[in-house]
């Protein structure tokens, strides 16, 4: 996963770079707000952090410019109290969370982390596929009307199998994206989540919804 940091205080953005980098994160940083802008438009991130005063260009000129780009990932802006007058000020940027100086490093991955697991482009929060529809707002799940219960990590595991559909993902990226950094991809985990989703989803014409492709990973065709 590939992050990219905007921050024109040294001492804060390298460490930052390395906390995250830590944590199992690919990171760009820079100090510069033009080049942070450039790097945003040109590269394809997973998300970025970017503080709200920078110098040479600030950081409600570098959020418009990454949205006016077209660019969707999420954003993450690092603030102090006095220069934000409310959330919907912030969100109004095309920003999709904030962070108010002084923040710990397990907030700000515990941010990342809920962002990363956002579904995207989702019209009225809704996944639908073979007769079963995950709702991403209620976190629920409807199949022949009637809902099914699942747990927390069911829900995220399925949700963005769901997302990836039409391609192999392998242990590792299901890790990344839905288990913290901490988990032992070598475990019985992810095959039990997997049997339990089976069993509770049923199948399409007989045939088995989350398919395993050995040494690949899992999948939804």
């Amino acid at each position: 996963m590939k992050i990219l940091i905007v921050e024109d205080e040294k001492d804060i953005g390298l460490f930052l770079k390395l906390s995250l980098e830590k944590a199992g994160f690919n990171i760009d940083y820079t100090e510069s707000g033009e080049r942070g802008s450039f790097l945003a438009k040109t590269n394809d991130y997973d998300l970025i952090i970017l503080d709200l005063n920078i110098p040479d260009k600030g950081g409600y000129e570098i959020c418009r410019d990454i949205r006016t780009d077209g660019k969707e990932m999420p954003i993450i802006i690092l603030t102090v109290e006095s220069e934000i007058e409310s959330k919907v000020q912030l969100l109004d940027l095309g920003a999709d969370d904030y962070l108010t100086k002084p923040f710990s490093v397990p907030e700000l991955l515990a941010r990342i982390k809920s962002l990363l697991r956002r579904p995207k482009k989702l019209l009225n929060n809704t996944i639908s596929f073979v007769g079963f529809e995950l709702n991403t707002q209620k976190q629920v799940v409807i199949k022949d009307k009637k809902e099914i219960y699942l747990t927390r990590k069911e829900f995220i595991l399925l949700e963005y199998l769901l997302l990836n559909r039409g391609r192999i993902i392998s242990r590792g990226e299901l890790v990344d994206h839905v288990w913290d950094q901490e988990a032992n991809i070598f475990s019985n985990t992810i095959e039990t989540h997997i049997l339990n989703l089976r069993k509770k989803i049923g199948k399409k014409n007989n045939k088995t919804i989350i398919k395993t492709y050995s040494g690949r990973g899992y999948g939804i065709i």
